[in-house]
């Protein structure tokens, strides 16, 4: 199960009219976080959300309209390859009377759950004892027994025959208790009868940036993520290239200045699979150019093989992208031979950045930009992403050599870190409108700028 957190700090919002939506006031400010997965890298990129006052169109759940601007900011990379260091989460309250709640929006996991344990003294917890509401859910309900099919681990039955749950996540954090029903106040609204984990242990690998949470909002396609559970049929987001800025909304974005979206659609696979994640947001790749050379690669190594293993999944939570080995050495030696005189590639085989990242250049430290560089493409059914300019070579902190500093690749060898999908990061999703879909099950995009699409929503920074 892939991890990546999303996380918004949010007061309750109020309601406003769809009328008013593009006229709205300057009323809030946000710092906004957007996540690494657990699943990949180190991130290096924090986006921070504060709101003082999000506003929210509503109907009903499934055309609700929650509008937040984004910023990001750079924070040190962690000492751990895999590490939960760049989250988003949003505030809320839980419980008979409410317990106010900090929870980690998590798109790459499926159940919800909050840090129940009074002996931890290093996080905050929800007391489940001071709920009226609270109800635990024995190990016979249809929801032990159906509803968790997706689960990595399979429920069992404690000793009170409650149902009890195991979470592991892929950078070795994990998270230990029982499921249960309480009430949910999200977006002014009330949610009775949510089904969330209340967790008793668990380790985990950041221990500084969970402290600051109660617990984790599962976001994925599972029929007991939090988006599933509380019926909003899209959400979308918008990150600048440039100023870093940007907006996430949950709901139908289905606005008139909003250039046509490219659909292509999640891939349905009902068979359960080893190594195919079935909730995660998968599209099928069928090819990469570099410049417009479209690489010489069969179309059967980007498909799942019977295993599962070879999905492609969109992932905000991961900041890079990665493929799978062919498809990355096919890509790794077009783009060298399109730059032959226009970079120098790093020759030090035992300089890997994160893992992953084995092809490195050098770029004198004095230069201002980078020189012109051949874009990149990932062609999808329906859809396509290009990445040119900065968003093709990331400079690494403080790695010098003599006069240049190093510079690597943003397409990762997934083989390198035993990952068995292709994996589409959020840096390569800047100044395009990502748009998921739950309810016709696609994904659209279309490049925009992403800082313009804030303000026509009223989000200022």
């Amino acid at each position: 199960m892939n991890s990546q957190h999303i996380s918004l700090t949010i007061p309750l919002p109020f309601h406003i009219s769809s009328s008013q939506l593009l006229q709205f006031p300057q009323i809030m400010k946000i710092y906004t976080l957007f996540s690494l997965s657990a699943f990949f890298l180190t991130l290096q990129t924090r986006i921070f959300f504060s709101l003082a006052e999000p506003f929210l169109v509503s109907k009903s759940n499934a055309t609700k309209i929650l509008v937040l601007p984004l910023k990001t900011q750079k924070i040190p990379s962690s000492k751990l390859p895999f590490t939960h260091n760049v989250t988003l989460t949003v505030s809320l309250a839980v419980g008979t009377p409410p317990q106010n709640v900090t929870m980690v929006l998590d798109t790459g996991s499926e159940l919800s759950w909050l840090q129940c344990n009074r002996t931890r003294m290093d996080r905050p917890v929800f007391e489940p004892s001071r709920s009226l509401s609270y109800t635990p859910i024995p190990c016979s309900s249809p929801t032990c027994t159906n509803q968790t099919q997706d689960f990595s681990i399979p429920p069992s039955c404690d000793s009170k025959n409650l149902c009890h749950a195991i979470l592991s996540y892929a950078d070795a954090s994990s998270s230990e208790g029982n499921l249960a029903m309480d009430n949910f106040t999200f977006a002014g609204s009330n949610f009775p009868g949510t089904i969330f984990g209340c967790m008793d242990s668990g380790f985990s690998s950041n221990s500084d940036e969970d402290s600051k949470t109660t617990g984790l909002m599962g976001m994925n396609r599972g029929s007991l993520s939090f988006i599933s559970q509380m019926g909003f049929k899209k959400f979308s987001y918008c990150i600048s290239g440039s100023d870093f800025s940007g907006i996430l909304l949950f709901g139908d974005s289905n606005f008139t200045w909003l250039l046509p979206l490219n659909y292509t659609p999640l891939i349905q696979i009902s068979t359960p699979l080893p190594y195919f994640d079935r909730v995660a947001y998968t599209v099928q790749l069928e090819g990469i150019k570099v410049s417009q050379k479209m690489l010489q690669l069969p179309k059967s190594i980007f498909e799942p093989d019977h295993t599962g293993a070879g999905q492609t999944m969109v992932d905000s939570g991961t900041q890079f992208t990665f493929l799978l080995g062919p498809a990355y050495t096919a890509l790794r030696y077009e783009f060298i031979n399109q730059t032959k005189g226009v970079l120098r590639v790093l020759d030090d085989p035992n300089f890997v950045f994160q893992g992953a990242f084995d092809l490195c250049f050098l770029v004198p430290s004095n230069l201002t930009g980078l020189p012109e560089l051949p874009s990149v493409s990932l062609v999808f059914r329906g859809a396509e992403i290009t990445v040119s300019g900065s968003g093709l070579l990331y400079r690494v902190p403080a790695e010098v050599r003599g006069n240049d500093s190093v510079h690597c690749f943003t397409f990762g060898n997934s083989d390198l870190l035993a990952i068995e999908a292709y994996i589409i990061g959020h840096h390569h999703q800047q100044n395009m409108w990502m748009e998921f879909d739950l309810e016709k099950s696609r994904i659209g995009v279309a490049r925009v700028r992403c800082d313009l699409a804030g303000r026509r929503f009223g989000a200022y920074h």
